[in-house]
């Protein structure tokens, strides 16, 4: 019988693998989503591999071909956890210390810049880089390295001009560059309605250390992303505190 050759030790052997296997998951992706693909995994393999013993799989290349398969699909499954821990360690590797945040003058002129965008339903996606270069996205953009100012950022998302649909990277008293496009977050809390601006502004927060200033032009309202969390914000003493906090 097939059982006859299946001993304790191999059933061992192959339990403290996907032990070890969950414990790295866990320790790597923390969280719940690791013990599912952990479960999923060590079932899935459990089962093709006592289908083929008991002969429900005539075929050798078919039960190969399943052993290959199974990983694959938690792949997939792991794929959003994955990716937030690569872009965890892209931000370790990205990291700048000798880092100038702008001046007060800067940071009034982000603010008027910015209220002015509002009152007028004028869309917007402002980054303010920190620690974590963001050369990846500023290397494909329209390079300026001007002052920052109010007019210029107005004028960069005025409707219809060339820029106005990208990200404006701000680093220390300069803009950077213009028209920058950034990785959509795939946050599953978001509504389906949230719009591509908002989600861009969440993205860059979650792969560096960044603030990004995002207005709605559908509403003129202002929103702030940092670390992976999206904060509202519709009046001058709460977006002055904000700015405060984060360029100090």
């Amino acid at each position: 019988m097939w059982y006859q050759d299946l001993t304790w030790w191999t059933i061992l052997h192959v339990y403290l693998i996907w032990i070890v296997t969950y414990f790295l998951l866990k320790i790597i992706l923390n969280n719940k989503r690791s013990l599912a693909t952990f479960i999923f995994m060590a079932l899935s393999i459990t089962v093709v591999y006592l289908s083929e013993k008991v002969g429900m799989i005539p075929n050798q290349n078919i039960y190969q071909a399943l052993l290959v398969l199974i990983p694959s699909i938690v792949v997939v499954i792991a794929a959003p956890d994955l990716r937030l821990t690569f872009n965890s360690i892209w931000k370790e590797n990205n990291r700048k210390e000798a880092i100038v945040m702008g001046s007060e003058r800067t940071k009034q002129e982000i603010i008027e810049a910015t209220l002015y965008l509002a009152k007028n339903k004028i869309g917007a996606l402002i980054t303010i880089e920190k620690h974590n270069t963001l050369d990846q996205f500023s290397n494909k953009a329209i390079m300026m390295n001007s002052e920052v100012s109010r007019e210029v950022l107005v004028n960069i998302f005025t409707p219809n001009t060339p820029l106005h649909d990208g990200a404006v990277i701000i680093r220390g008293d300069k803009i950077l560059c213009a028209g920058a496009y950034f990785t959509l977050s795939s946050n599953e809390n978001f509504e389906k309605t949230t719009g591509s601006r908002h989600r861009a502004g969440l993205g860059i927060s979650e792969v560096s250390d960044s603030m990004t200033i995002v207005v709605s032009e559908e509403t003129g309202s202002i929103s702030i992303a940092i670390e992976g969390i999206m904060l509202k914000t519709n009046d001058r003493a709460k977006l002055q505190e904000y700015l405060n906090m984060f360029m100090k």
